[in-house]
């Protein structure tokens, strides 16, 4: 499909970070997997080229362009080549749009310079063990000391939770208030009662950091309440359609290089004396998944553009992220079982996909909580 999402910038930035990958990340992927985080090097040369930060102004180091068609590059990229490992999209798509948006200008001149160099790594800790997608349901305490905030709490499958230097904690702060009840405290790396669990033994995305947090009697001082006291929860769901969207162009990414590799694999591959692309099963088979890859592309680059415009609804991300995740995990394992028995070797690259795709219907709110967002928008009871 010919698209028409992208400016000759976008191409440029594309090649660049073509390069970057292949001379930082590519050598040494594998070694992140085997130790289960990348090396904080990889940040500090992203942000040196200028990968980190593209929306932040210029004057605290970034790049000065609000362009979601920029973090969709870096993202596209990254899932083409399989570097599960790096975490640039939660920093880029997820973390900047609450510092820009909600921070003030004390704390942008402390935060933001470090974001986009790299030296500042970033996190949002919103899951507890027994939350999950019920965000209304987080007992994280924060209780008002002075002019500071103690702390109590635990988080759980935090990205980035390792290397992460600044954590956004969402925490309660008035339990009598319920959805107006919760405010967002950035708690950073070395205050004491700050404590990293584990890193969590994943079935995929071996090379990023995903950890338990932990907060016992954190004081954290009061220049570090993010956007308005009580507003917590109403932050959050202004900038969840943006972290939905990126995982729908993860999703979409995905589906195209996981097709390449099937359509390449399905020509080389014989059995019975031909190619098993020229089985008709094979050639139907293809064809669907094909077709379901083109429709997913289209609705994404559609809604980039409504995000881009300010026009994306939170429905509108919702059906993105839980049909392109859901079609992605279809499409994938397709792919496998046409891979045979090499689908099921871990150095096929269908496999790692494989194992990789398997939380993108999980995490940034399930499939089911998409669907009860999208339902409840259409008003029928």
């Amino acid at each position: 499909m010919q698209r028409t999402l992208f400016e000759p910038e976008h191409d440029l930035f594309r090649e660049s970070y073509r390069k970057f990958l292949a001379q930082h990340v590519a050598p040494n992927h594998a070694k992140w997997e085997e130790q289960g985080a990348v090396d904080r090097e990889v940040w500090l040369e992203a942000g040196k080229q200028g990968f980190l930060g593209m929306a932040v102004p210029e004057e605290f180091g970034g790049g000065g362009v609000q362009d979601f068609r920029y973090n969709a590059v870096l993202t596209e990229e990254t899932t083409r080549g399989q570097y599960s490992g790096l975490g640039f999209s939660l920093h880029n798509d997820v973390i900047a749009p609450y510092l820009l948006e909600l921070a003030n200008d004390e704390q942008k001149q402390r935060w933001l310079p470090g974001f986009c160099a790299g030296e500042i790594i970033t996190a949002i800790a919103m899951t507890e063990p027994g939350t999950g997608s019920d965000l209304q349901g987080i007992k994280t305490r924060a209780v008002k000391d002075g002019d500071d905030w103690i702390l109590n709490g635990a988080k759980t499958f935090i990205t980035n939770g390792i290397n992460s230097d600044i954590v956004i904690v969402v925490a309660q702060t008035d339990p009598e208030k319920g959805a107006l009840g919760f405010s967002l405290l950035v708690v950073e790396r070395g205050m004491p009662g700050f404590e990293r669990g584990r890193n969590l033994d994943k079935i995929g995305l071996k090379a990023q950091d995903t950890a338990e947090l932990s907060f016992t009697d954190v004081r954290v001082p009061g220049k570090n309440l993010l956007g308005t006291e009580g507003q917590g929860f109403i932050h959050l769901m202004q900038n969840l359609p943006q972290e939905r969207m990126s995982i729908a162009v993860m999703a979409a990414a995905a589906m195209e290089g996981c097709l390449d590799m099937t359509i390449q694999y399905v020509r080389d591959r014989k059995a019975f004396g031909k190619p098993i692309g020229a089985q008709q099963n094979t050639r139907f088979v293809m064809a669907e998944l094909a077709t379901k890859t083109t429709a997913v592309r289209v609705l994404v680059d559609r809604f980039i553009e409504q995000l881009n415009a300010g026009t994306l609804t939170a429905e509108d991300a919702a059906m993105a992220k839980w049909w392109s995740t859901e079609e992605q995990l279809d499409l994938i394992s397709k792919c496998l079982q046409l891979h045979g028995g090499y689908g099921y070797m871990r150095e096929y690259p269908i496999a790692k996909a494989y194992m990789d795709a398997r939380v993108q219907t999980i995490y940034g709110g399930t499939t089911e909580i998409m669907k009860e967002i999208i339902g409840r928008s259409l008003k029928l009871a």
